[in-house]
């Protein structure tokens, strides 16, 4: 997963949920270096908890994703987030940065 490109990630989950592992998940495949490069904020949600669990991306050129995890899987939350960041990172090639 591309990851070069976040400035900021929120999370908002229910670990005992099943719906909670795909936040676990992606906040488990940041790398150990990303609290310096970008800005995480977590918000665990109590076991009895009906909040929907969300995900909340900014990426560098201002592009805000708002993902809705009681749909998705990890699977696509990666590929959601690679899409962009492949296109950012073409952009910066041909930038010449």
């Amino acid at each position: 997963m591309i990851t070069r490109f976040l400035t900021d990630v929120r999370a908002k989950f229910n670990p005992f949920s099943p719906r909670g592992k795909t936040a676990r998940l992606f906040l488990a495949l940041l790398p150990p270096n990303a609290r310096s490069s970008m800005k995480i904020e977590t918000q665990v949600l109590s076991r009895h908890s009906k909040e929907p669990s969300v995900l909340f991306l900014k990426l560098k050129d201002g592009k805000e994703l708002n993902l809705d995890l009681e749909k998705m899987r990890i699977t696509e939350v990666m590929a959601e987030v690679d899409r962009h960041s492949r296109l950012l990172a073409r952009k910066d090639e041909l930038s010449g940065n």
